[in-house]
């Protein structure tokens, strides 16, 4: 992918949902929506990506295990920020809270969820850059 194709800073670029049973509310969208779920292993279980009927994925529905335990039964919504570490510090400036530690999607894909003042919830992404590691 070239930079120009990647997604710039304020996009919004996915979106999932995390609640208790992932296979009810995956049938419901599917048949709400049209989406076709695909499964998508997490190590004993499956969440689903939810495709367009033309094939491409649009969204996740997830169970509210593992790393999603705590996050309430709401869309999150993934927006593309420059550097993940200032927007975090930011957010915390801010009134906001950090919910997750900082996540990895393969590549250079990394994430943390925050909770703005006002409660709501949202995901955080840096594409590409640099991507110090965790300790």
């Amino acid at each position: 992918m070239t930079d120009e194709e990647q997604p710039q800073p304020g996009a919004a670029v996915w979106f999932d949902l995390t609640v208790p049973d992932a296979a009810q509310v995956r049938d419901f969208y599917a048949s709400v929506v049209g989406w076709e779920p695909e499964p998508l292993d997490m190590g004993g279980y499956s969440d689903f990506i939810m495709k367009s009927p033309a094939g491409a994925g649009v969204a996740g529905v997830c169970h509210a295990r593992g790393d999603n335990a705590d996050l309430p039964a709401q869309w999150l919504t993934y927006v593309v920020v420059p550097s993940l570490e200032a927007s975090l510090e930011r957010c915390r400036a801010g009134g906001g809270e950090v919910v997750t530690e900082i996540k990895g999607l393969g590549g250079t894909q990394r994430y943390a969820v925050i909770r703005d003042p006002a409660g709501a919830y949202m995901a955080l992404m840096q594409i590409g850059g640099d991507t110090p590691t965790e300790s």
